[in-house]
């Protein structure tokens, strides 16, 4: 996996306004299956990795735990450790990335 290509590429979609942050927004998009990849930090604590794990399994959207949340935080220049990509281009070039 090329991390640094994925993390550029995450910048990307967040310049095109393809990103959705934060564990309630995430959460609301994928209950209404608007995201099409998870990125949930490798790092995250377990509650909330319980969670979003268990709403994507639920829901059938993919879920990664490829990055850290410091190599999230470089690729969207803010503290983050759940986004969700809303764009299905984007999402299918991150997961052939991986």
């Amino acid at each position: 996996m090329n991390t640094q290509k994925l993390m550029n590429l995450i910048g990307l979609a967040q310049r095109a306004s393809r990103i959705i942050a934060g564990e309630a927004q995430v959460l609301t998009a994928v209950r209404s299956t608007q995201a099409k990849l998870v990125f949930l930090a490798a790092d995250a604590g377990e509650a909330t990795a319980k969670r979003i794990t268990d709403k994507c399994a639920f829901y059938q959207i993919p879920l990664t735990q490829a990055l850290t949340s410091a190599e999230m935080t470089s690729a969207l220049g803010r503290p983050r450790k759940i986004v969700a990509v809303t764009d299905a281009g984007f999402a299918r070039s991150m997961e052939a990335l991986m």
